[in-house]
């Protein structure tokens, strides 16, 4: 359903699916705005929860059903780790029936996170996969978001951009850009390692992989947080009006860029390999813009999927380091184990906390009957410190962590990331220029995390370079 039609009577859908496909996009964005606006102002909209921090309890002297680890807070006080392991360790299919988000169940072991992400016949990833609903009146739709077929057909028509003869061309691309941002940056002057050199790397790949203009790149960043951050989806702080208005924004620029490549692949020219041209090559995508829930959903989880597990590992692993430093020892002796450093980055870090999934039947699960229709979320952030998964306590980063790249990161059955190899080349190149330069990178206080359920992130740490000797 297109953005008009979530506005209108059923009656009228014929005539505004053909609208649809002539109003642009970030017009049809403007005016669900509107009404989403004047529903606001009669009480007539759906309550968006407000999430303000307090200090949270400890898990030990909370009942088991009051276990709620939805709090967007969870991650910021440190206290994630512990919520987890008690409920590993004593209730691993968990039931929570009164958070803000609706009634729940929780997976936190390994085992049982894998058999419900590899059995998409038992478990649907549609509609969403944040545990909370989408802002009401933008109801995108996404292929992470689709079952089979319908994922499998929108899924490989992007799945060339990172394939690997595309990989192999990009790499001098994405060191040369690492090293023009690690040699401007300051030695023995404290700095914003998020800003400075996460979310710049990160948006000059979204702005290479969607060829976006390079001027306007850090849109792509800004859009992705608001995108990630709404309250009722993920917890997140980003309000209404600046959500719709920063998705009118997005709908315009990648209208534009759409339309100009549509026009130049009509003229007779070659397509490029960027996720634009893939898409409008594809007899399934090809007339995506004119369905713009869709449209504007696969570009939001695009632009979502190449920012937030980069960028938070390049980040994490810096912290990774500061708090284990015989690691960072180990690594300058043997640089050699940086491609597996990054999976124990990735899984250390877990970027994504989490995936959501329905039950398509009832399923008995660790003892625990799910019901269909029941939602169900794939806590990663968990199974990637279950110490029945991990033979070596999973709690402590090791850089030459055994079997590590059985991380669950990137989820596993056919909703796997398909960027996974993009994201390990970027923090391998990351950390073999960063070791060409520098001795040392000492974080100096405490990192800020950002406010939600799903995105284990930071919003600014603050760090000091030594240079290398």
């Amino acid at each position: 359903m297109n953005l008009l039609n979530s506005l209108i009577e059923p009656a009228l859908k014929p005539v505004m699916d053909k609208a649809a496909a002539v109003i642009p996009v970030h017009w049809q964005v403007r005016g669900a705005h509107a009404i989403q606006s004047i529903k606001q102002r009669t009480g007539r909209s759906r309550e968006v929860p407000v999430f303000n921090e307090v200090p949270l309890p400890d898990v030990s002297t909370l009942a088991l059903q009051d276990i709620d680890l939805s709090n967007p807070f969870l991650y910021r006080q440190g206290l994630w780790g512990s919520y987890f392991k008690r409920l590993r360790d004593e209730c691993p299919v968990h039931f929570q029936k009164q958070s803000p988000f609706g009634p729940f169940w929780s997976i936190t072991r390994y085992e049982d996170i894998m058999f419900v992400d590899t059995r998409h016949d038992l478990f649907s990833a549609e509609p969403i996969i944040s545990i909370g609903p989408q802002p009401e009146g933008l109801e995108i739709e996404t292929f992470i978001a689709m079952d089979p077929p319908r994922h499998d057909a929108q899924r490989q028509a992007v799945q060339g951009v990172v394939a690997p003869k595309n990989l192999a061309q990009m790499e001098a691309l994405i060191r040369s850009r690492t090293a023009d941002v690690l040699d401007q940056l300051p030695v023995d002057e404290p700095f914003d390692w998020v800003q400075r050199v996460s979310v710049e790397l990160t948006s000059r790949m979204l702005a290479t992989l969607f060829d976006f203009p390079f001027e306007l790149r850090h849109k792509l960043a800004y859009w992705s947080d608001v995108a990630s951050g709404a309250p009722e989806s993920t917890g997140g702080h980003a309000n209404r009006d600046e959500f719709f208005r920063a998705a009118a924004d997005m709908a315009q620029q990648m209208s534009l860029l759409w339309r100009e490549k549509e026009a130049r692949k009509a003229a007779g020219e070659e397509t490029g390999f960027d996720l634009i041209s893939l898409l409008l090559a594809n007899d399934d995508t090809r007339d995506m813009i004119n369905r713009p829930m869709e449209f504007m959903g696969n570009m939001v989880l695009l632009i979502i999927g190449g920012n937030d597990t980069t960028r938070n590992s390049m980040t994490g692993g810096v912290l990774a380091l500061n708090q284990f430093p015989e690691e960072f020892t180990k690594l300058k002796e043997k640089p050699e184990l940086i491609p597996n450093m990054v999976s124990e980055i990735i899984r250390w870090q877990t970027p994504l906390a989490y995936m959501r999934r329905v039950a398509k039947q009832d399923v008995t699960l660790n003892g625990q009957t799910i019901k269909q229709g029941d939602k169900v979320v794939m806590w990663y952030a968990s199974g990637n410190r279950d110490e029945r998964a991990f033979e070596e306590d999973p709690e402590l980063f090791i850089i030459d962590r055994k079997n590590v790249r059985k991380h669950l990161s990137f989820g596993f059955g056919v909703h796997r990331c398909m960027g996974n190899r993009l994201a390990e080349m970027q923090l391998r190149i990351l950390w073999e220029e960063i070791l060409k330069r520098f001795d040392g990178i000492d974080v100096l206080a405490e990192p800020e995390y950002v406010q939600s359920n799903f995105v284990r992130g930071y919003s600014a740490m603050m760090v000091k370079l030594s240079a290398r000797q």
